[in-house]
């Protein structure tokens, strides 16, 4: 079964952080999309700022800034190879640094855990894309809330369809604790023609209150040329 995830999203208030990776309609360029949410001060007082090889998330008041760990790092990297690392949190450094020593980066996720922030032991999501358009989702998650019990989640997409991706996030709707996203990644469907219009479809979709950043990249599967849109709250 295929999904409108902008329909998705309009129905969830706090998905927290998105991954969306798929192929575009026409078949010819790979899809990445990150979003990020937040609820308190702390963590809407965020941009995407653009980098060298990515992003990074970035306090847009430095004095308003309480507690930088777990919210300021680099979602997305782009590697020498072609391949492109998406996560929400530092463990792209950890999948970069395994791939740079030849591992998968399986090899490098199975060193980390859920993040810790009881009670909501928020899961750790993270896409892997290749430069020929395969690509790799996965979830490292609490037990049922049990912070004793790591459970990690591997999925792997080797010919994916076009104007087809599949969708994670951290959480399946707000609440205290925040429930883990359940289940295997949602597949969605993907029309939209260039990243500014698939930007502007997540982020209209998006909970005003609680939306703070959106990342989208359309890359070449010919070329490797780089489409990139980020729209912030903040600035």
């Amino acid at each position: 079964m295929i999904h409108d995830l902008c329909a998705l999203l309009r129905e969830n208030s706090y998905p927290g952080r998105g991954i969306l990776l798929g192929r575009s309609a026409d078949g010819k360029h790979s899809v990445i999309a990150y979003f990020i949410m937040g609820r308190s001060e702390n963590s809407r007082n965020r941009v995407f700022e653009a980098t060298e090889d990515g992003i990074r998330t970035k306090a847009f008041d430095e004095s308003r800034m309480t507690d930088p760990s777990l919210i300021i790092y680099h979602p997305v990297r782009r590697l020498d190879s072609g391949v492109t690392i998406v996560t929400n949190g530092d463990q792209t450094d950890t999948i970069r640094d395994a791939m740079a020593e030849g591992h998968c980066y399986r090899h490098g996720l199975h060193s980390r855990t859920f993040e810790p922030d009881a009670p909501n032991y928020t899961p750790r999501i993270s896409g892997v894309v290749l430069p020929d358009g395969k690509y790799a989702l996965s979830i490292l998650k609490s037990l049922d809330g049990d912070p004793a019990c790591c459970c990690r989640y591997f999925y792997e997409y080797e010919a994916p369809a076009p104007g087809s991706g599949h969708f994670i996030s951290t959480y399946q709707g707000d609440g205290d604790p925040l429930p883990s996203f359940a289940g295997e990644p949602i597949r969605v469907k993907l029309t939209a023609s260039n990243a500014p219009t698939l930007a502007h479809e997540l982020w209209d979709s998006l909970n005003g209150d609680n939306k703070v950043a959106l990342f989208v990249r359309y890359t070449s599967l010919e070329t490797g040329r780089l489409e990139t849109s980020i729209i912030n709250k903040l600035g």
